[in-house]
């Protein structure tokens, strides 16, 4: 008897591990070795299922932006430009506090290990907090110090903070379409 996701070979050549379903003999015998029933497919007895839970979700479902011929909101992908900005923006903003984070706690150790500095272990906790904490602020930053227009920001992009917010709290103010 073949384990679960284990092929049977018929041929000479060892089993070895495949797909649920590579078995045609298990799947036509159906003893759910290798069966290919569909997964989801039949609600459980007693159970009803959503309108429109086993159809394939459209193409755009979810998005921020309403389409002319339906009149439904379809989703827009942030242009790349935009991702990298904010992503090279989290990764000095968030991840410089990060490191030093983590660092305090090597140098504390050091400090201490060594004889140079006795340290409190609140210190070092306290000190530790403070700089991830700073790197939860950086996140933040990074996201809406970025210009989301396709042209590029001032170096700090402190201007921009203002404007990305407010397009957020607009963006959170207008109802969801429905569907």
């Amino acid at each position: 008897m073949a384990a679960k996701g284990i092929r049977a070979s018929g041929s000479g050549k060892p089993a070895g591990p495949g797909k649920p379903g590579d078995n045609p003999k298990a799947a036509a015998a159906g003893n759910g070795i290798g069966a290919t029933k569909p997964v989801g497919s039949q609600a459980a007895p007693g159970v009803q299922k959503a309108p429109g839970f086993d159809k394939p979700a459209a193409k755009g479902a979810g998005s921020s932006t309403k389409s002319a011929a339906n009149g439904k909101r379809r989703s827009q992908p942030i242009p790349e430009a935009v991702t990298n900005r904010m992503a090279r923006r989290i990764a000095v903003a968030m991840g410089v506090p990060s490191l030093l984070g983590m660092a305090s706690f090597v140098v504390s150790y050091l400090l201490v290990s060594r004889g140079i500095l006795d340290i409190p272990p609140a210190i070092t906790l306290v000190t530790s907090g403070g700089f991830f904490l700073l790197g939860l602020v950086g996140l933040s930053y990074g996201l809406f110090s970025a210009s989301w227009e396709s042209q590029p920001g001032s170096l700090l992009g402190f201007e921009q903070i203002g404007v990305n917010i407010t397009r957020l709290k607009q963006s959170l103010k207008q109802p969801p379409a429905a569907s």
